[in-house]
């Protein structure tokens, strides 16, 4: 969203036939959530089914005419896909490749899925907000997942500048950094 913001022409590719989860939230203005349009403003969108080959074959199209490639899989799908940054870059040498996960792309909680609640109370930041003697309370905002966007942003986007100095792509790993990357080992 933010890079769409500042200028940038973004094609979002969801899973044909049911979309982004987002889609469904509330509040639903004009049969559209108002929460996946605020998102995804600014982007172009597309379904397109990585596990067929033809889907492959376009998305390895898509990737030649890119500069900036982000993913959020769990560590390893891209690549069991055959669309990892080493086969990526094969195709397109200048790709920037930003891969958000939530829990980073090793270590011994690399592969759980990594939702907005559960970095709230990994990160221990659910015990300051709330009522003094209550129970843990999640934030009004889904702030770990901001905070994993803005690290991937961030990472792009230096990636982005040291291309323009050397002519070569290269990968961003990013996971939530203060929040539960740390617990992985990489942020």
């Amino acid at each position: 969203m933010m890079l769409a913001d500042m200028g940038a022409e973004v094609l979002k590719i969801e899973i044909p036939g049911k979309g982004d989860d987002a889609r469904g939230n509330f509040p639903i203005i004009n049969g559209e959530s108002a929460y996946y349009m605020n998102l995804n403003r600014n982007k172009k969108g597309m379904t397109l089914n990585l596990k067929s080959e033809k889907g492959k074959d376009i998305f390895r199209r898509l990737v030649s005419q890119s500069d900036i490639l982000i993913e959020n899989y769990r560590p390893g799908v891209m690549e069991k896909l055959g669309l990892g940054y080493e086969d990526l870059k094969k195709i397109n040498p200048g790709l920037i490749y930003g891969c958000v996960s939530g829990f980073g792309h090793y270590g011994p909680y690399s592969q759980r899925a990594g939702y907005d609640i559960i970095g709230q109370a990994v990160s221990g930041l659910m015990s300051t907000t709330g009522w003094p003697g209550g129970k843990p309370t999640r934030t009004g905002t889904a702030i770990a997942d901001v905070m994993g966007g803005l690290s991937c942003c961030i990472g792009v986007l230096a990636a982005y500048i040291n291309r323009m100095k050397t002519g070569e792509g290269g990968e961003s790993r990013c996971s939530p950094g203060g929040f539960y990357g740390v617990l992985a080992g990489d942020h």
